[in-house]
């Protein structure tokens, strides 16, 4: 999922991506969520439809349908957390095959992401695209993914950078201390310098989060 503020998708966080990720053995899909002017749900009913998809077609694209990861930059981050937060096992009573498939993500790659909607650290210009400057505020906190993580939300790789002057680092500081809460797995790494939008970090120190994450998910049993 690219950021881009609920109002752009950031090419640079969308197809390097995933060719970075087929260069670990692991399959990728580029998700054209929608933007502003479409406000939520939409952004997340696509990521939801997209993971349902990816799980129905499985065989088709010869994945593991219990191994689905979803990853996401800066807003795309928040989308992913979203989708980790709130999620259904699919309707069973739909003519729709796909919509019968659950929605969760059985692994979440959050990345300099934006998390609350509610809180001071929030971004404002991903609020106010996603949700409207004068939402009221039980939708703001329904969107803040710090305040919906439970003991089902799947185990998160997450990196940041401390001084990111757009999206404050205490996004992901929260959003872990909320995962270690509900005791689920998860790795952080927070790197001490850099704008924010790095991507893929190449020639950058925090390019490092390449290796680890990649290390993460062959521990999570991700990579062949």
């Amino acid at each position: 999922m690219s950021g881009g503020g609920y109002g752009r998708r950031a090419a640079h966080e969308g197809e390097p991506i995933a060719r970075w990720l087929n260069g670990l053995g692991v399959s990728a899909f580029v998700v054209h969520y929608r933007v502003a002017p479409y406000r939520h749900p939409n952004p997340l009913m696509d990521a939801q439809r997209a993971i349902r998809t990816v799980r129905h077609r499985a065989e088709a694209y010869r994945v593991d349908p219990q191994r689905i990861g979803i990853l996401g930059f800066s807003a795309g981050g928040h989308l992913a957390s979203a989708a980790g937060t709130h999620f259904d096992d699919g309707d069973s009573g739909s003519q729709d095959p796909i919509e019968r498939e659950s929605s969760r993500p059985d692994l979440l790659i959050l990345c300099y992401p934006v998390i609350s909607m509610s809180s001071a650290f929030m971004h404002e210009g991903s609020r106010n695209n996603l949700i409207g400057q004068q939402a009221d505020s039980a939708l703001a906190e329904h969107l803040s993914s710090e305040l919906q993580v439970t003991e089902q939300t799947p185990p998160t790789f997450i990196w940041h950078t401390a001084d990111d002057a757009a999206v404050p680092v205490e996004n992901a500081l929260m959003f872990a201390t909320a995962l270690r809460r509900n005791k689920v797995p998860f790795e952080l790494h927070v790197y001490e310098s850099g704008d924010h939008g790095l991507g893929l970090a190449e020639g950058h120190p925090a390019a490092a989060w390449t290796d680890a994450c990649a290390a993460w998910l062959s521990l999570r049993g991700f990579r062949a």
